[in-house]
């Protein structure tokens, strides 16, 4: 391993020498904000932001007071999947305005194949329409199992983007279709034609109309999906807020006010056909008053939040239903104290219901097993405070600290045997591979920086760090959550921009998990398993570089290295990542 890395410095040492020889050393100016441009290509014209002159300079200069500050603005977990058996696209996009539209295709090791691509224009009444598509797949790891792991995933968008006298409305439907299979089997063995095959289909539909005004109806937002797997599991969800809001009011001498009022409506229903068949219905209904006071670049919000829960869980099981209706209060205040734009002190308090659906799961660990019993998660209260600032354009940093109170804190435990007969076909979800979501009370410390740092006007580095230490009321300790994760990227463009370096590393503690092992008994016929519920699965660094090279305005050339200091990690256990990943392809932008 140490001589992988002193190879790795020494190459990367060589190029940067190179690299920053072809760099000119000019002051960056930053009028806009800078995101970072290694995660997963940001082609995703369903939630464009083609702003031109929207919002009017009142309404962009009260929502940037709004801004979580995260860095890059924009929510600090990358879109970057580790070297999982799915594949990884880190490629980084040239910012060409002129430019929307593109195709590419590469191919690499394992199998790798990749395709993408998207279309746009802009209509005469100030309409943009568009469509984008992206197709991910590899091989899987052929070596390391007699089963079937390979495994592929789909998207396919259409958007709409208009922009009117009064506001700005957007429209998208989304298709995605991911494709893959329980090969994490560790505990038993399988033959080379079992069948582990697991298969998501989720359908969305998405609106948003923004008005120019901050006056009375500020904004109205709608969410839906639906979703079906391989198991016949259903899921629908629909999703219904409005902002009302009247701002800029005058409160003495400097001191402006905004009083804001959130209305939500949250339906979502589950529905399983195996096993024990649960099935859950959910109605939330919210509402989120809150006054901002502000005095230069300074300010204090006091509000709080409401929430109304109604909500069964059924399943074959139960006697009866477990029905829930509740209402919550939690506090919402905040405190930002801008002694220069170098140093903003904050702190605050909130808290807030988080809907589990089968979805939100299955993108945190997709290898779950299709009979969920979903119930919300609660944070009573969440107290953070911290310091950021942004120092001479240059360097953006936010640290910060916080202490929660949690209730049915969800994480995910393995699960065991389904069937403990040692003979005859198993189903492809009981091999000890598949994870269920369970829940306990509890609190979580956790300690967050973020560092973003553009030393030249072709580089930008940025870096992140999390701390989490959670305390369980009835479990000593909490499954698949690392103690401390980290990331550290960069991009980098040189020879007059037509060549885009990117590096991106992740880092990450071991995880407490539990696993089980299984034998035969005095029956042979009848397996016996046995759990331990202080399972260690290791921590890992795994690297990742990209180049593109623009041979041509409307012609280009890629490539991407993943995992390459060829860790063999598991994301979850049994689930080992693909080794060193190398990938190249063309792209044309039109």
């Amino acid at each position: 391993m140490n001589r992988k890395i002193q190879i790795l410095s020494l190459l990367f040492l060589g190029f940067s020498q190179f690299a920053f020889a072809q760099l000119k050393e000019e002051k960056l100016i930053l009028d806009r904000k800078r995101e970072p441009e290694i995660k997963r290509i940001e082609k995703k014209k369903t939630s464009v932001e083609r702003e031109k002159n929207y919002p009017p300079i009142q309404k962009k200069v009260e929502d940037s007071l709004h801004l979580k500050y995260e860095i890059t603005d924009v929510p600090p977990v990358s879109g970057f999947k580790t070297s999982t058996i799915q594949g990884a696209d880190i490629a980084p996009a040239f910012n060409s305005a002129y430019q929307d539209s593109y195709f590419r295709v590469g191919y690499g090791n394992y199998g790798k194949i990749l395709a993408d691509g998207n279309i746009s224009t802009v209509l005469e009444n100030k309409t943009e329409v568009g469509a984008d598509v992206h197709y991910l797949s590899t091989n899987g790891l052929k070596k390391e199992y007699e089963w079937d792991s390979k495994q592929s995933q789909a998207s396919l968008g259409a958007y709409l983007n208009s922009y009117g006298d009064q506001g700005k409305f957007s429209v998208n439907a989304n298709y995605s279709l991911d494709n893959y299979n329980y090969y994490g089997i560790y505990a038993l063995p399988a033959d080379a034609g079992q069948d582990l095959k697991q298969k998501t289909n989720i359908f969305s539909v998405n609106g948003y109309y923004d008005f120019y005004s901050n006056e009375i109806l500020n904004d109205i937002r709608v969410k839906s999906s639906f979703l079906s797997d391989h198991f016949d599991a259903k899921e629908t969800y629909a999703d219904v807020l409005a902002n009302l809001s009247k701002h800029g009011v005058s409160v003495y001498d400097d001191i402006t006010m905004n009083a804001d009022l959130g209305l939500g409506l949250e339906t979502q229903n589950t529905t399983f056909k195996i096993l024990s068949g649960n099935s859950s219905d959910f109605l939330n209904l919210t509402a989120a008053p809150k006054l901002t006071f502000y005095k230069g670049k300074s300010y204090l919000t006091i509000g709080s939040g409401f929430a109304f829960l109604n909500g069964k869980n059924d399943n074959s099981l139960l006697s009866e239903k477990v029905k829930t209706s509740k209402t919550y209060w939690f506090p919402k205040a905040e405190l930002l104290f801008a002694a220069a734009d170098e140093f903003k002190f904050y702190a605050g308090i909130d808290g807030g219901l988080m809907m589990n659906s089968y979805a939100s799961l299955l993108q945190q660990n997709p290898y779950l097993l299709p009979d969920q019993y979903l119930k919300p998660g609660e944070t009573k209260y969440h107290i953070y405070f911290g310091l950021k600032g942004d120092i001479d354009q240059t360097v953006k940093y936010d640290v910060s600290a916080g202490y929660a109170k949690l209730k049915n804190m969800m994480f995910f435990a393995q699960n065991g045997l389904q069937s403990f007969d040692a003979v005859g076909q198993r189903n492809s979800y009981d091999y000890i591979n598949t994870f269920s979501a369970v829940y306990d009370d509890g609190t979580v410390s956790s300690v967050k920086g973020s560092l973003q740092f553009f030393p030249l006007e072709n580089l930008a580095l940025d870096a992140e760090l999390n701390y989490s230490k959670y305390k369980l009321d009835h479990n000593n300790d909490i499954y698949n959550i690392p103690l401390l994760k980290a990331e550290i990227g960069a991009h980098y463009t040189m020879l007059n921009k037509k060549l885009l370096l990117g590096f991106i590393g992740f880092f990450a503690t071991d995880r407490t998990a539990n696993a089980f092992a299984v034998s035969s008994g005095i029956n042979p016929d009848i397996l016996i398993q046995t759990e331990n519920t202080d399972e260690k699965v290791g921590g890992y660094a795994d690297l990742n570089l990209s180049a593109e090279y623009k041979i041509h305005k409307n012609f280009s050339i890629f490539a991407l290295g993943n995992n390459l200091l060829n860790s063999s990690y598991q994301t979850y256990k049994g689930y080992k990542v693909l080794g060193a990943q190398i990938a190249g392809g063309i792209k044309i932008t039109f």
